[in-house]
This record gives C-alpha cells, sequence and structure tokens, in this order.
C-alpha cells in the first residue's frame, strides 16, 4: 500500500516538492495558509485541508518546509500542532531553513513525545525542486535518518547525513552563507571587468578555467549572456530571491554571534542584500545583486553607500 505524506507549507518550493512526492508514488495531503496554493496542490493530484490534525492524522511522514523556526515551532508544538496530532510511528522531517535552536527544540519536544525526527534542510532552490534534484542536509538520530529516506529520495539527489539534531540546519547556514558571499565577490570582479572594457563572455571563460571558478560563477551567473538558464537572462526571475538569501544570511551572522566566530566578510554580505532589499528587490533572484553593485539600481554613488553600510555592525536576526 502505498505509504502517505502530510506537506505542510506548499509555497514555491514545497509545491514541486509535492508534486514529486506523488509522481513517486506517495498519498500526499497538503496544507498551507494561502487557499490559492491548497488548489494548485488539489490540481496536482493532492488532498488539500484546513486544519494540521484533518492533515496529519493517518500520515506516514509529516513533512514541512515553513518560513521561520517561530512557524516551524507553532506547527509542531502548538497545542493544535504535528506533536499532538500525528499518529505515532509518523516519521517527522522539517525541511525548513531556519535557526539552529529552534530545530533542536523542536526535536527535542519530539523525542520526548515518541517521533523520529529530522531537519532536512535543501539546497537547490526551486529549479531543483522541479526536477527532483534537491540536495538534503540532514540532522538526526541513525535510526530517524534511515526512516526519512524514502520520500526525501523521492524529492531529491543527494543525502547526507550531517549529524545530531540541529545539523542539517548549521550546515546549511554554512552553504548559504558561502554562496551568499560569493555571488558578491563575483558581480564585484563583472563591475570592475566591465569598467576595464572587457567583455562578459571573456571574463567567465577564463575565469571558469582559472583559480576562481566557483558554482556560483558557473551554474549561477549575475551577468546577462555567458550562462543561457541563469536568472540574469530572465530580468532576474527568482530561483531563489534576495528575501531568501538575506534571510540565510542573517541566519549566519546569528549562529556566528551565538558560537563568537569571526566572520566580516558574511556580515558584510549581510549588508549588501540588506541594501539590495530596501531598494525595493527582495523577490528578484539574489544574483539581481550586481545590478546594485555595478550602480544599475541606485542613482546614487553606490560604491560609497556599499562601504558605509558594510561598516556597520552586523544586521540583527
Amino acid at each position: 500500500m502505498p505509504k502517505s505524506v502530510a506537506f505542510i507549507g506548499l509555497g514555491n518550493m514545497g509545491f514541486p516538492m509535492c508534486k514529486n512526492l506523488l509522481q513517486g508514488g506517495f498519498l500526499v495531503s497538503g496544507l498551507d495558509l494561502s487557499p490559492a496554493a491548497c488548489e494548485r496542490f488539489r490540481s496536482l493530484g493532492g488532498v488539500p485541508f484546513e486544519t494540521i490534525a484533518d492533515a496529519v492524522h493517518t500520515a506516514d511522514y509529516v513533512i514541512t518546509m515553513l518560513p521561520t523556526g517561530k512557524h516551524v515551532r507553532q506547527v509542531y508544538e502548538g497545542p493544535e500542532g504535528v506533536l499532538k496530532h500525528a499518529r505515532k510511528g509518523t516519521v517527522l522531517i522539517d525541511c525548513s531553513t531556519i535557526d539552529i535552536e529552534s530545530s533542536r527544540t523542536v526535536n527535542t519536544a519530539a523525542a520526548g513525545a515518541g517521533f523520529d525526527m529530522v531537519d532536512a534542510p535543501v539546497s537547490g532552490a526551486v529549479p531543483a525542486a522541479i526536477e527532483g534534484r534537491l540536495t538534503f542536509m540532514v540532522g538526526g538520530t541513525d535510526t530517524a535518518y534511515a526512516l526519512a529516506l524514502p520520500p526525501l529520495q523521492a524529492m531529491g539527489k543527494n543525502f547526507f547525513h550531517v549529524g545530531a539534531a540541529g545539523c542539517g540546519q548549521a550546515v546549511k547556514i554554512c552553504n548559504n552563507m558561502m554562496s551568499g558571499m560569493s555571488m558578491v565577490a563575483i558581480s564585484e570582479v563583472f563591475t570592475l571587468a566591465e569598467r576595464l572594457g572587457l567583455d562578459y563572455q571573456t571574463v567567465f571563460d577564463v575565469v571558469t578555467k582559472s583559480s576562481g571558478n566557483c558554482w556560483a560563477l558557473q551554474q549561477y551567473c549575475p551577468v546577462p549572456g555567458p550562462v543561457p538558464t541563469s536568472p540574469a537572462n530572465n530580468e532576474y526571475a527568482p530561483g531563489f530571491s534576495v528575501a531568501m538569501m538575506l534571510k540565510d544570511m542573517r541566519l549566519s551572522q546569528q549562529a556566528a554571534e551565538q558560537v563568537k566566530a569571526s566572520t566580516p566578510l558574511a556580515g558584510a554580505a549581510a549588508a549588501i542584500y540588506q541594501m539590495v532589499a530596501s531598494s525595493g528587490y527582495s523577490d528578484l533572484d539574489f544574483s539581481v545583486v550586481f545590478k546594485l553593485l555595478s550602480g544599475r539600481l541606485l542613482e546614487s554613488d553606490t560604491a560609497s553607500q556599499v562601504d558605509r553600510v558594510a561598516s556597520q555592525e552586523r544586521i540583527a536576526s
């Protein structure tokens, strides 16, 4: 008999993840605050519900994809939450990207209620979710990881058991901190190259074969031309929005503060994404940071603004 999944959070990531679960033979019920998201989910063949209790009470797995730690805690630990209404033996999988403390708190509550739970944030953004090639960074016990694998395998391509509860979030924060800083660095390089009279394709061809090469350049180049599939060639339509990158950069700075790690470059990058967001571009892809740094978004002296904001103390979470 097919296994059943209750999926809570049917947004830009949750929707294609559900589609792949359905295509993988799972029975999928879903819950979202947006009526439009629920109707779109219904069109896939999923069964939308209005309450957590109705969605989860017969599920073999509960998967959540939610905005913040506050939302995750409410969905799991709230008076009408998952821990109260899921049946014993249900495996709990949180794919949200949230702060480490909230993740570990929820996992501890789940274990206390008799559930196996993992934190399993993802990398790859919307394109990878659509294509079923997400990377999952999974924190939890060996038993919980093994139990969680079947639905993860329907949604992704790479799976890493990275440690105990909360370690999935820790690795995700480190990964996205690197991605965010890389995009700022690449954008600075193309800005300088352009003003030195070089064309984008020449810079791309040389750097991708040299020591400056990295994933963000090779697969997600922030300037039009060199990588046809990058958002830069589609008016920066979001694969991973500025708002999402800013959230993750703030999480990195919150984590760094908690463990007294020095991350000045990440702090500066967070400030730069805040500038992009404050300029009204939160919904565009985070690679639009190139347009800020190259002076295309703001009329005033962009470089001096970036220097000033980057010198301020870290953005509070």
